[in-house]
This record gives C-alpha cells, sequence and structure tokens, in this order.
C-alpha cells in the first residue's frame, strides 16, 4: 500500500473544542492521524478498509474511523485531489 499526501489538515469546531477541554483526546486524534497517514484504517469495517485501499491508489477520497472507549468516535478524510484531511465528528459530516 502506497502512502498519500494529506494535503491541509483541519478539524472541525466540534472537535477542536473538545481537543481543548480534554488533552487525552487530543492525543488520540494526534495518534489516528498518524495512523492514517501510515494507511492503518482503524476502526473502519474490513469491506471499508478495501474500498480505502482502492481510493488511496487511484485517487479517490478517503475516509476511516477510529474509536476510543473514552471519546466520541472520528472520522479522518482526505479529499480525492489531496488538499485537505479533516478530522470530524460523524454528526458533524
Amino acid at each position: 500500500m502506497g502512502k498519500f499526501e494529506l494535503g491541509k489538515t483541519v478539524v472541525t469546531k466540534g472537535v477542536a473544542r473538545k481537543m481543548e477541554e480534554h488533552p487525552d483526546f487530543r492525543l488520540f486524534v494526534n495518534d489516528s492521524l498518524n495512523r492514517y497517514s501510515e494507511c492503518d484504517w482503524g476502526d473502519t469495517c474490513g469491506e471499508d478498509k478495501e474500498a480505502v485501499d482502492y481510493a488511496v491508489e487511484h485517487g479517490e477520497r478517503i475516509l476511516a474511523v477510529y474509536e476510543h472507549d473514552k471519546f466520541p468516535t472520528i472520522w479522518i478524510i482526505t479529499e480525492w485531489d489531496r488538499s485537505v484531511t479533516t478530522v470530524l465528528f460523524p454528526e458533524e459530516y
């Protein structure tokens, strides 16, 4: 699996607020981004992981899911043109 460009990395207002309130959540987000950049799709289901691998190889939009036992689930999305990667809560989509 080849690596890919993240582009500009941004977080939504909800994620930013949670990161300010909880330093451990900030660590979770940073760890998830590191995993994501290494093509570790976290808690994305098996079938969707195959689709994400395909997206990396064929220049499509990338989406992965990361769960934590203490914090809300986050999604990380990189646009097809690799211009921006966004960290968000699913309900912010």
